[in-house]
Formats: C-alpha cells, structure tokens, sequence
C-alpha cells in the first residue's frame, strides 16, 4: 500500500500543467529583444509624440473603439507609422470591419512586423512597425474572403495619413 502512495505522489508531482507552459512561453516573448532601424530613449519618444500615440506605440496600448479620426478616412493615401514615418498600409487595402478601428485587409510587405502575445490570457498575433518597433494592433483571420481573409486592426493613434498626390 505505501508503494501505491509513493507512486501516486512521485506521479501527480511529476507532471506539469499547460498553464505553466503558457507562462513560459509568455516569459520568453517578453524577453526578447528586438533591434530597429530606429531606437530612440523613452524620453525622446514621449517629447515627440502625443500621449495617445506614446500609449499606443511604445506602451502597447488600445484606443478606444471609434475614437480614431482615422477610421472614416476615405481619402487616398497612405497610412504610415506615427512614430517614424515608415509606409504600413495603402488606402486601396482599408475596409470596414465595423470593430471601431481602422482595418486594412494586407499590409505593405517589409514594413509590418509579427510577435505573438498572451496579454489577454490567449494567443493573439500582434503586428508592430519594423522599423522602430511601435505597437500598432492586431490581425485576425477574420478580414475579407474575396481578398486576403485577414484584418490587420490597427490602432489610429499608431498611424499618419499621407494624402497621394494629385
């Protein structure tokens, strides 16, 4: 009888659960360090940008839904990263997702970089500028069939609009 209990305690202290997994995993994303084109101190980027668009960018915040005066923009353009200038989307690629923040079915390849992040308490893919890192949202599976299938949302307060040239 002891045996048994010996077992069943080596056992039961012998495995380890998913949640650990998922905490390991969220520990290494948060360590990684990234390099960019463009590296700036904190207080440099807070002198140069708004404090929304510091939130958002360097603090991986959300603006609320809607808030965006970016979201209704029907212009054509492009939409560049607040914080650098470097081109992320083109007007021809925006849509409306009806979520309340501006939405674009691809993004211009080069530009946009991936990380996955668990800050929810699930996976989601979080895109950022790829050349000074600034966080700019997320892409979903859920975007237009007809086209890419995805929906790059975007925080507004990570983007500029360059109207085209006429």
């Amino acid at each position: 009888m002891k045996n048994y209990v010996w077992i069943i305690l080596l056992l039961s202290l012998g495995c380890k659960g998913v949640s650990q997994e998922k905490e390991k995993e969220t520990t290494e994303a948060e360590n990684k360090t990234e390099t960019f084109k463009v590296a700036k101190s904190e207080e440099e980027w807070r002198k140069e940008l708004t404090d929304m668009q510091f939130y958002v960018l360097r603090k991986a915040g959300t603006e609320n839904a809607g808030s965006s005066n970016l979201l209704n923009n029907k212009e054509s353009g492009t939409y560049v990263c607040a914080g650098c200038g470097t081109a992320l989307f083109r007007s021809e690629d925006k849509f409306d997702s009806g979520t309340g923040w501006p939405s674009f079915d691809k993004e211009i390849k080069g530009n946009v970089a991936y990380d996955v992040d668990y800050k929810i308490g699930y996976k989601r893919t979080e895109e950022h500028c790829a050349v000074c890192g600034g966080h700019l949202g997320h892409v979903f599976e859920d975007g237009p069939r007809e086209t890419t299938g995805l929906r790059h949302c975007i925080n507004g307060a990570a983007l500029r609009f360059v109207p085209a040239e006429k």
